[in-house]
């Protein structure tokens, strides 16, 4: 009977026995498909312990090549064995990586032959066990319904009897009163009265077997059929419990498997915490200890076809060299010290920063942060080597020139074309080309040869040497605009710094954006047709305004009014203001030409422009921000572009300076 202290099948579930068997059938089915589950569960891990351990196995095997020059290097000075690499914290945490590995593929077969013993099997044995049950409680229902159909059977069987007996009884009666007159009336009597009898005796057995087919109809209904339904309820019962405890079982094998794992990972977990970057390093240290000696200094190697000694030359000619060399290379240093200055100052925040975020995971990712940190660093460690560059040139010069540092009034050259012949101002011969051959002075007009640059004392006097040539027919001489060469690089290398190459600071931005100078307004007096490129067509009695003044050549750099640039001969045009045009985009603040921002930054320090392309900055004075996609702020890396207070446009480093 069921244990159930609930609803119970046979009370409340009346002649359904064909039901309750199906949803036996149904459980019985559930029992298969878990047992096919884990049966395919452990299967996949075996499976997965196989690949596991291979894969454990060859990274066993890398590690046993590679290990060594991991740990003390590719070739290390002292000799060493297996002993030497298990003292590297690196290679023990490997090691437990590789074991837990290896460990975690056993314990998946492990799993797997528990899940086989102690799941899959019962599950079967279980499931053999209640479809036997179920068997037999149906044998029992079906030998119920047998007895109980042949005691249905016999009460049929009795009511013909007696409707046969009766129809007997009515045939003898009517025989009777045929032969009333008859010598046979007397046995017609005895028969009907013997027939009355038989019919009777089979009313009496209908009636007992009523009786008999009405008790077992109540047994049936109120006693038998409830009882097999409650059986049936209390195997069903037994079958799911038997069914959850197994199950629970397979919950607790997994359970420890997953603790068995934990435990590995735990393992790992010590092994990795225990790495010591310090230790291990030390460890590489001591076994690839070598001697080692600084390479020796370079010294003076004398032409194998001119000898000379190693003394640094400080005759007329080359002292002039040296002079100029020198004025430039301090210029370069005070340069320098500024960026300098501001890439240490940059490099030490970034430090902190990583020191912050390393200590406080919360703050952002640390490894964006290291990394702006070390590009910091790379960019002052260039800056840096270009000061030692600068410092050993500026030490060596100084010490041979003995204080001789020659006239301090450099001349100002910027590159230039020459479409004609001219003379250069030092060596005398020609000079040639149309790609920058040469440069020429923007303050007396001298040209020569960029490898004569150098060699030309600094004594500018300042003063332009004008005359115009008589020929006009031919464009004698074209010069760029540009008047500083900036390079695209942050840091300038070492290269940058050699004879010839005199940066400004401003030579340290990124961008190539240098404004034009424009210089008075002039009316041309006769047309002029271009015969190169670099000349340009004007009409007669129409404006230009002057970009770069006649140098001696004869020709004159003019804008027209669209904007158009070139070469036009000097004798063409005549100037009619000696101040620029209203349009012009250098005219004074107070003019209102100016496309400005509107923004105002204050001088922190004194500066000096150092190129004409820049602007002075005075401590405690205003400078207005220009507008634009190249202006302002946007003009460079550490260069702003704005108006000082005399009208002048120009640039000057942004670290002189403060929002006012």
């Amino acid at each position: 009977m069921s244990a159930n202290s609930g609803q119970t099948y046979g009370q409340h579930l009346p002649d359904q026995v064909e039901k309750i068997s199906g949803l036996y059938d149904a459980q019985l089915e559930l029992l298969a498909d878990v047992r096919d589950l884990h049966k395919e569960r452990a299967a996949l891990e075996r499976e997965y312990a196989a690949k596991l351990q291979l894969l454990a196995k060859k990274a066993a095997d890398k590690k046993a090549k590679k290990m060594s020059a991991l740990v003390l290097g590719n070739e290390p000075t002292k000799a060493w064995d297996d002993s030497t690499l298990h003292k590297s914290t690196l290679d023990k945490a490997y090691t437990q990586l590789i074991s837990a590995m290896t460990d975690a593929s056993q314990d998946h077969v492990n799993l797997a032959d528990a899940l086989n013993d102690q799941v899959i099997e019962p599950l079967k044995a279980t499931e053999r066990k209640h479809e036997e049950s179920k068997k037999k409680e149906m044998q029992y229902y079906q030998k119920l319904l047998s007895d109980r159909d042949r005691v249905y059977s016999d009460r049929m069987k009795s009511k013909q009897k007696y409707d046969e007996e009766c129809q007997e009884v009515e045939a003898y009666r009517q025989k009777q009163e045929r032969s009333a007159d008859d010598r046979h009336a007397e046995r017609a009597a005895r028969q009907y009265e013997q027939q009355q009898v038989d019919m009777l005796n089979s009313k009496n057995s209908y009636l007992i077997s009523i009786a008999v087919a009405n008790k077992v109809k109540s047994k049936f209904y109120a006693e038998d059929l409830p009882a097999l339904e409650d059986e049936f309820q209390d195997l069903q019962s037994r079958l799911l419990t038997s069914f959850v405890e197994i199950l629970k079982q397979a919950q607790d094998i997994q359970l420890k498997n997953l603790d068995a794992l934990r435990s590995h990972l735990t393992a790992t977990e010590a092994a990795l915490d225990a790495v010591s970057p310090q230790a291990d390093q030390d460890l590489f240290i001591d076994y690839n200890v070598a001697p080692f000696a600084p390479p020796p200094d370079w010294t003076f190697e004398p032409s194998s076809v001119h000898y000379d000694h190693g003394e640094m030359s400080v005759e007329p000619a080359p002292k002039v060299y040296l002079q100029n060399r020198l004025s430039r290379c301090r210029a370069k240093i005070e340069e320098l010290d500024v960026v300098l200055t501001s890439k240490r100052r940059e490099a030490e925040q970034l430090k902190k920063l990583v020191a912050a975020y390393s200590s406080n995971a919360t703050l952002g990712n640390v490894n964006e942060v290291l990394d702006n940190y070390l590009d910091a660093q790379h960019e002052l460690t260039f800056y840096a080597m270009s000061g030692v560059v600068l410092s050993a040139e500026s030490e060596t010069i100084s010490a041979a020139l003995q204080g001789d540092e020659g006239a301090q009034s450099p001349h100002s050259f910027k590159s230039s074309s020459f479409s004609i012949p001219t003379t250069c101002a030092y060596c005398k011969s020609s000079i040639w080309g149309l790609s920058k051959q040469g440069k020429t002075c923007k303050a007396c007009g001298i040209s020569v040869h960029s490898k004569c640059e150098l060699k030309i004392p600094a004594d500018c006097t300042g003063t332009r040497h004008r005359g115009h040539g008589a020929s006009d027919s031919v464009s004698s001489i074209s010069r760029s605009s540009s008047v500083i060469s900036r390079g695209e690089s942050l840091a300038p290398s070492t290269t940058t710094l050699s004879e010839g190459s005199t940066p400004t600071p401003s030579s340290f931005a990124h961008t190539a954006h240098v404004a034009d100078e424009q210089g008075p307004t002039a009316r041309v007096l006769f047309d002029f047709s271009p015969t190169s490129p670099f000349e340009l067509a004007v009409s007669a009695e129409s404006i230009v305004h002057v970009l770069e003044e006649d140098d001696g050549s004869g020709w004159v750099k003019v804008a027209d009014e669209s904007g158009a640039k070139g070469l036009v001969p000097a004798s063409y045009i005549e100037v009619v203001d000696g101040t620029p045009a209203p349009n012009s985009s250098n005219s004074s603040l107070s003019s209102g030409t100016h496309q400005t921002s509107g923004e105002y930054v204050r001088g922190l320090y004194t500066y000096k422009a150092q190129g004409p392309d820049e602007i002075d900055v005075e401590e405690g004075k205003l400078i207005r921000l220009t507008e634009g996609l190249n202006g302002g702020r946007n003009y460079a890396d550490g260069w702003w572009e704005g108006v000082d207070a005399s009208g002048k446009k120009g640039i000057f480093p942004s670290n002189y300076v403060e929002a006012a």
